[in-house]
């Protein structure tokens, strides 16, 4: 099965730095970049808000435990958002292009 992982980074070079180590280590097809989003959320107490840089991250579930030890590794937050969507259709073309690129 295919999915979808998504993490937030604090800005641009973290976010490239982490993009270009999944897809380099074949724990991901592709990983689109989604600068400038705005987060709103509670941490410790208070209501933060934040400009942040999405990942949306392309693999296999398989994979999915050695891409989130990666993150976490690479991350500088304490507590990173990784959360994994399965994918339950899409184009059978990109899904197999997909298996056959990352790792197995």
């Amino acid at each position: 099965m295919h999915q979808v992982v998504i993490t937030n980074c604090p800005n641009d070079e973290v976010a490239q730095n982490i993009a270009k180590k999944l897809v380099t280590k074949r724990l991901a097809a592709c990983v689109n970049i989604m600068p400038n989003i705005t987060s709103v959320y509670e941490w410790q107490g208070e209501l933060q808000q934040d400009s942040e840089v999405m990942l949306i991250i392309k693999t296999k579930s398989s994979l999915f435990t050695e891409l989130k030890q990666h993150i976490e590794q690479l991350h500088p937050y304490d507590v990173a958002e990784i959360i994994a969507l399965d994918i339950q259709q899409g184009n059978e073309l990109y899904l197999n292009w997909i298996t056959n690129t990352v790792k197995d």
